[in-house]
């Protein structure tokens, strides 16, 4: 099951990132996005789905958003469609501990793995902070799973990345799941100070799941860059430069595995890989599961 591989430290785990469909789509529509996303990953060695909760972030930066927000329906119903092990993400947004507690008796007898996502605005006092929502998530008693994210970008000398890290796994989370990685040394020195943390508070580290993605074009480049993915300007320029953007950035990013994973933080850290597209366009949706083919062969257990 997908739960015990994600808590057992000796076991890869291999996850697909996916959107749910827009809001308003006819069920018959979303079965249909189900149907073929169930077929294009029928023959991956999955363990399982990721369903994203979809929030407006236009208040996290002060550059225009390359894409219009689009709403989408309730991953938990888009991930009861899908047929496979999920793991639903849930954006707080302005949720109080009430509403909260109510959507996790809503989602406690489907969906017991979620990952809580914070507010990508700052400086924005909210009635409920992440840190009360992970424990009242790992608390509850239909014993959730409870994830969080690990944005490596963040990791500064001024606010840690790995110290947030070790107090989310104190309050309740049991896994991370990355932010796309396109910019290798952030996550390594970010995975090396988690290592280091978690031995001097003699504490097992959670397990980080590292996402990648392809690039075919430059829209999608500049999305990602909007979303807070640093992709160096050589790196971006070996991409968009080349004959083949696709086939090369699915190069640089098992190369970036690779290199992330040739650390001796690698033999304490439970990792794992999770691939997602985030765009629409179908080459850079099939070139997904080219990138998840790829990235296998490197962390293949």
């Amino acid at each position: 099951m997908l739960r015990e591989k994600l808590l057992d430290p000796r076991s890869a785990v291999l996850l697909y990132g996916t959107t749910p469909p827009r809001s308003g789509s006819s069920p018959e529509a979303v079965e249909a996005a189900a149907d073929k996303l169930a077929a294009r990953l029928a023959p991956l060695p999955l363990d399982g789905v990721v369903v994203y909760d979809i929030q407006d972030e236009t208040g996290r930066t002060e550059h225009a958003r390359p894409f219009p927000f689009t709403g989408t329906i309730d991953p938990r119903a888009y991930a009861k469609t899908l047929g496979m092990p999920t793991i639903i993400y849930k954006a707080l947004g302005t949720l109080d501990e009430a509403a909260w507690k109510a959507w996790l008796e809503e989602t406690a007898p489907d969906h017991p793995l979620v990952s809580v996502v914070g507010r990508p605005t700052s400086g924005v006092r909210y009635p409920l902070a992440l840190s009360r929502a992970i424990r009242l998530a790992a608390a509850h008693p239909a014993g959730f799973t409870v994830g969080g994210v690990a944005i490596a970008e963040r990791h500064t000398a001024e606010r840690s990345e790995a110290a947030r890290l070790l107090a989310k796994g104190i309050e309740g989370c049991g896994y991370f799941i990355s932010q796309t990685v396109y910019h290798p040394a952030a996550t390594e020195r970010l995975l090396a100070d988690y290592a280091r943390d978690c031995r001097g508070a003699g504490l097992e580290p959670r397990r980080i799941v590292l996402t990648f993605s392809p690039v075919g074009r430059e829209t999608t480049m500049q999305f990602l860059q909007w979303l807070g993915v640093r992709i160096p300007e050589a790196t971006a320029r070996d991409m968009l430069e080349n004959s083949n953007p696709l086939k090369k950035s699915i190069e640089i990013c098992r190369d970036n595995l690779r290199r992330i994973l040739d650390h001796p933080y690698a033999r304490e850290i439970p990792l794992g890989i999770n691939v997602e597209s985030v765009s629409i366009k179908k080459d850079e949706i099939d070139a997904s599961v080219d990138l998840f083919h790829a990235l296998h062969e490197v962390i293949r257990p």
